[in-house]
């Protein structure tokens, strides 16, 4: 046989096929995770075969802001051309009427005749009832193609509907020796370049990134995305202060009017300070207080929920994440440790806690270590 001889591929299954499309949308909705509340962010695939190789006629998101849905956006684009085809789709379509009719009377009234579904719709107006829709049509229905990587995609959908609290991403930086910040709470600047540019993908990929008081004081944050061209994508920044200690000549009240500021502040924070950020672009959410007098963090998230935040990422200092930890509310975390120490006198990563107290908990497994530059990036997710 000649070296330049064709080898032929064995032919690929349909299940395959599935499981492949399934990823591609799964990639295409992730563009606007974080952009997409309160909706998730779904993708959608139309495809034909021919011959048994798929063609790709027409993809969607869902869009900034949440609408138009995923299913809606690639059926207007495939036009005519759906008729007979397969939908990809990362979550149940909507069955209900909303503000949009729904996603499986488009589904149908297109002529789809196949849809592969990643997951059902924990939402109580949509759970079941869109499968059960298209099956009705006579739509040749799959359900659960990608399921593991959907429950991942839209995490924060599903905490929302079903904790009434968003998904709450705890990012820590931490030296090879576990600290976080140099004596007498002093910044450090312990991350690399590039899992500085990871953590910025973080912010751009949440809804609202959230900072304790202290966090806000001491650092001064700008809290932005500041990857070039992706000015746009910073999140809402949300700062924990119960007593309203925010300075009004901070980064994060002087640039309120450009970038979203909310404060979840106690209810018997000072009025006057209230007036005064008011009157500089930042909104103020009154949040009970917990028994120690701090504001309560799961009526907190659950006043976020109900702002429509599905995605939270908390880079707040050791106080707030401890609390976090301590609470179980952290739903996924990624802790970024460099190769550099900081020395006993440094601050842990966690207040009063070993950080074993995260990266060791039951609740959570390792769903990706990798490098980031010379620092070992490791996400875990809530199993």
């Amino acid at each position: 046989m000649s070296a330049h001889a064709r080898v032929e591929e064995a032919p690929v299954s349909l299940e395959e096929w599935d499981r492949r499309l399934m990823a591609a949308a799964h990639s295409i909705g992730r563009r606007n995770l974080g952009q997409a509340f309160p909706n998730p962010a779904v993708g959608a695939l139309i495809v034909r075969f021919e011959n048994g190789q798929p063609v790709i006629i027409a993809r969607g998101c869902t869009a900034v802001g949440g609408r138009p849905h995923a299913e809606t956006e690639a059926l207007r684009i495939a036009g005519e051309a759906a008729r007979g085809a397969t939908t990809y789709v990362t979550l149940e379509p909507c069955a209900h009427h909303g503000k949009t009719p729904p996603c499986a009377d488009a589904i149908v009234n297109a002529g789809i005749k196949r849809a592969v579904i990643a997951i059902e719709d924990p939402n109580p107006e949509v759970k079941r009832q869109g499968v059960a829709l298209l099956r009705a049509a006579g739509i040749e229905v799959v359900l659960g193609v990608g399921e593991e990587e959907a429950r991942i995609t839209h995490a924060g959908h599903f905490r929302r509907m079903i904790d009434g609290r968003p998904h709450v991403i705890l990012k820590i930086a931490v030296s090879a020796d576990g600290k976080t910040a140099l004596a007498g709470r002093r910044p450090a600047e312990i991350s690399c370049p590039e899992s500085r540019a990871e953590a910025h993908m973080l912010r751009a990929t949440s809804d609202a990134v959230l900072v304790g008081s202290g966090t806000a004081v001491a650092d001064d944050p700008l809290l932005t995305c500041r990857l070039p061209g992706m000015a746009g994508r910073s999140p809402i920044r949300i700062v924990l202060d119960g007593k309203l200690l925010i300075r009004t000549n901070s980064k994060l009240v002087r640039t309120a009017r450009e970038v979203p500021v909310w404060v979840l502040a106690g209810r018997d924070a000072p009025a006057e300070a209230e007036k005064k950020l008011t009157a500089a672009g930042v909104e103020v959410l009154r949040v009970k207080a917990a028994a120690d007098g701090r504001v309560d963090l799961l009526a907190a998230l659950r006043r976020l929920a109900e702002r429509g935040l599905t995605r939270v990422l908390v880079e707040g200092g050791p106080v707030l994440s401890a609390m976090l930890v301590r609470a179980d509310l952290v739903d996924e975390a990624v802790v970024v440790r460099s190769p550099r120490e900081l020395g006993p006198n440094a601050i842990n990563a966690l207040e009063a806690m070993p950080l074993g107290a995260l990266t060791g908990s039951p609740k959570l497994k390792v769903i990706e270590r990798r490098m980031a530059g010379v620092d070992t990036y490791t996400r875990y997710f809530r199993s």
